[in-house]
């Protein structure tokens, strides 16, 4: 039984702790660890957040961007000396496996130090005039206030990556976190107001999206409002934001599919689809939920992901040895275990895992004879659960990729370097790989999907991430 210190979080507002914690959240893999208590916030203290915002903003943008910079730079290194614990409390609020949950630091202190050497960087361009005595340039500015809603399955991560890029352009944030892990944006938030952070450019709310989230998106003063989500909650977001005439960035859901050709070898691309579709709990948006295998392997490749799948034993994340955590809370695992259910009933077999034999564990799954229309074949479950499609080859392959409402990322293992730039060139998809799992990401390449995975605009992570939190100017100087 884990035995850990109960984090009471408040608001983060102006710098200042607001707002009566009363909201738990308990381990997912052991519910007698309470983990956080925070506020259940109203419509009332995201407008506080905003006004501190917009009255820190101004301030905080005349800065030059190097020293912006500088501060994220340092945030960085307060967190690194924390990395330890920052990965145990994220494991404890999110169920993933320690290593994963190291990972996931990891990528949070090198997204500050990314963005933070941004600073030096950023500017406009220079351009001809046809006009005598003049020349021309672009400056780059914030939008002003940010609004970001991340979700619970990349605590830590998702905030650095949309927090870094905002603030290095001069803008001021509110972020609403996923009610479900609070911890690990204190940690952020606490490591960038000990580097130098000003009060009020960064607040933080806690409570429920239908209340907090609502009236941030609608605040008119929000100029640019960055989601990650489900589809639904992020086509809401949209048309809200849109309706003010503000600026939204969305990154929602996936059903990414990996092909494994005939010539591949079926060994590696189950452990490669394993690693896809069951690590960190099959909990991600580039999660590999959908194989599409060609005649000659297919058989052969399910009984090895079934093999794959014994290896990914469910338990305590901070348990060594540990190769697969928790379901994140009892409604996801509700929606796993239907989801399964309803498989069975349209005529797939479950040839390994399906059931969940006690608290928040769900044996990782690989469903077979799933057929194109299957809701297993359709819908993101979000969960340790993989479904195995046949196709007779490469180009019915390509076209059940495409068969989908989402777009986010693809993958196929194959050893013929002409099929796989066919692949590469014909699948819809934002992040398309070859011989390797659909999750992943390196942080200096942008990211985003096409159709329902997101709004297909601008890109989160690497050199264009800026491009979302600024807009250009252009200068006519004559003399």
């Amino acid at each position: 039984m884990t035995q850990s210190t109960t984090s009471r979080i408040a608001n983060h507002i102006a710098g200042s702790a607001v707002g009566v914690p009363t909201v738990e959240r308990r381990n997912p893999a052991d519910p007698a660890d309470l983990v956080a208590v925070t506020p259940a916030s109203d419509a009332a203290a995201v407008a506080d957040a905003v006004t501190a915002a917009e009255g820190a903003q101004p301030g905080w943008a005349a800065l030059p961007a190097p020293a912006r910079g500088a501060v994220l730079m340092d945030a960085a290194e307060i967190l690194r000396g924390r990395h330890e614990a920052v990965a145990r409390d994220l494991t404890r609020e999110e169920g993933k496996t320690l290593a994963e949950a190291r990972g996931e630091v990891r990528r949070a202190i090198d997204v500050l130090r990314y963005f933070g050497a941004a600073g030096w960087r950023l500017g406009g361009q220079t351009f001809p005039s046809a006009t005598p005595d003049t020349t021309v340039h672009t400056r780059l500015e914030p939008m002003g206030v940010a609004g970001l809603i991340t979700p619970w399955n990349f605590p830590i991560a998702i905030p650095a990556w949309k927090m870094a890029p905002a603030l290095v352009s001069g803008n001021s944030v509110v972020i609403k976190p996923a009610e479900l892990t609070p911890v690990s944006v204190r940690h952020l938030t606490t490591a960038l107001a000990e580097a130098g952070l000003p009060p009020g450019v960064l607040n933080v709310v806690h409570g429920k999206g239908s209340v907090v989230g609502e009236a941030l998106v609608a605040d008119p003063r929000v100029a640019a409002v960055s989601f990650t989500g489900s589809t639904g909650v992020g086509n809401r977001i949209r048309e809200t934001v849109e309706r003010r005439h503000g600026r939204v960035q969305l990154e929602m859901g996936g059903k990414n599919a990996v092909v494994v050709l005939d010539d591949a070898d079926v060994k590696e691309a189950a452990a490669l689809a394993a690693a896809g579709g069951f690590g960190l709990t099959g909990q991600a948006c580039t999660a590999s939920s959908r194989i599409i295998c060609t005649p000659g392997v297919h058989d052969a490749f399910v009984e090895a992901l079934a093999e794959q799948a014994a290896r990914y034993r469910p338990g305590d994340g901070l348990a060594a040895g540990t190769a697969m955590g928790p379901v994140v809370s009892a409604s996801q695992l509700e929606t796993d275990v239907a989801a399964v259910e309803r498989a069975r009933a349209e005529g797939a077999t479950v040839v390994a895992g399906g059931e969940a034999p006690d608290g928040l564990f769900l044996a990782p799954t690989v469903l077979a004879g799933v057929g194109p229309g299957h809701s297993s074949a359709r819908d993101e479950i979000f969960g340790p659960v993989v479904a195995v499609l046949p196709a007779e080859g490469l180009d019915e392959a390509i076209s059940l990729v495409n068969d989908s409402a989402y777009g986010l990322a693809a993958s196929i293992c194959t050893r013929d370097l002409a099929a796989a730039q066919r692949f590469v060139a014909r699948v819809r998809a934002g992040v398309v790989k070859v011989n390797r799992p659909t999750t992943g990401l390196d942080l200096n390449v942008p990211f985003g999907g096409v159709k329902d995975s997101s709004t297909n605009t601008f890109r989160e992570q690497g050199p264009t991430a800026v491009e979302f939190f600024t807009w250009s100017k252009s200068v006519y100087l004559g003399w």
